[in-house]
């Protein structure tokens, strides 16, 4: 798991101690509205997000998750990249930023990082995205990075069917 750059931005493995940094991107009910995710209540529960999930990703599969560093800031504003889905057999790119980013390009342009770097240094040779169907913003996203969709399919943690694209 290395750090990737873009124009504008720094994509970089995630340490327990971006956990007060993270807390927003998973409790804020506004950032978590499309994700089907209980918001998390403090610092220590990001931190343990922060744990099993991405830090668990990087030791299990080598990948996952990066923390997007807006590089103008310095600032975490997000994340953005690659998680294998062990209940689909896929491997997801993902994304997730703080409102003030919204429409600035961030998830496109780390996530078309993530995706090279799946397929050029990780060997991936098919990479899905999912968005809630109501979730026009990321389906777009998912467009631009050349993901067509293929399916709708139900997932637990959702109410609503999720659509795959690949």
């Amino acid at each position: 798991m290395r750090t990737l750059e873009t124009p504008r931005l720094l994509l970089r493995p995630f340490t327990l101690d971006d956990a007060e940094a993270y807390f927003p991107l998973v409790s804020d009910p506004q950032i978590l509205r499309y994700t089907g995710e209980t918001p998390a209540p403090d610092v220590e529960a990001a931190r343990e997000i922060l744990r099993t999930r991405p830090r668990h990703d990087y030791a299990e599969h080598g990948f996952g998750r990066h923390a997007v560093i807006e590089k103008s800031s310095g600032e975490l504003v997000g994340f953005s990249g690659l998680k294998r889905l062990a209940e689909l057999n896929e491997v997801d790119v993902g994304y997730r930023f703080l409102p003030r980013c919204w429409g600035l390009g961030y998830a496109t342009e780390s996530a078309r990082e993530a995706m090279r770097y799946g397929r050029e240094e990780l060997g991936l040779t098919r990479i899905v995205g999912l968005v809630e169907r109501d979730n026009a913003a990321s389906a777009n996203v998912l467009k631009k990075l050349g993901l067509k969709y293929e399916r709708s399919l139900q997932i637990d943690a959702h109410a609503t069917p999720i659509d795959l694209y690949a």
